[in-house]
């Protein structure tokens, strides 16, 4: 799985908006706090918006801050909200993806790789990384010491 700058970025300013909880922040701060390019983060925040994931307000006291509480936004709905689809092939859905004889199954692999990044993105809210407090079923995961090992 590889995530886009964009990805990264959208994750890191979700997940510090839920760290500053009901407070307006600006654009600035996020960025700064997370070394984010302002003009990027701007483009970024348009996008959170539009998704559903952020509100922002104008003036001296506005900024941003999430459109509802970070327990009830996943990694998955800022991912969406960015970037579309979890999973996609040549920029398709995986089971609009055609495949003929030996490579048939390709489409099941695909389908179990969304349900695996499903289950682990739709599982983790903004508010568990803000807070360190991710779900046991990913905790788990990092247990296995393989997890932690480099293959390229």
């Amino acid at each position: 799985m590889r995530l886009s700058a964009r990805v990264d970025y959208a994750l890191r300013a979700a997940v510090a908006l839920a760290g500053y909880g009901e407070r307006w922040v600006s654009a600035e701060q996020i960025a700064e706090d997370q070394g984010i390019p302002r003009k990027f983060l701007e483009s970024i925040l348009l996008q959170l918006r539009r998704g559903g994931i952020a509100t922002s307000k104008r003036g001296s006291e506005g900024g941003h801050q999430l459109a509802r509480p970070g327990g009830e936004i996943s990694l998955a709905d800022v991912i969406r909200a960015v970037d579309g689809p979890l999973v996609g092939v040549r920029g398709e859905r995986p089971e609009a993806v055609p495949y003929s004889g030996t490579a048939t199954a390709m489409t099941n692999v695909w389908i179990a790789l969304r349900v695996s990044e499903r289950n682990i993105l739709e599982s983790v809210s903004l508010a568990a990384v803000a807070n360190d407090d991710l779900p046991t079923s990913v905790t788990k995961l990092l247990e296995d010491p393989d997890a932690w090992v480099i293959r390229d």
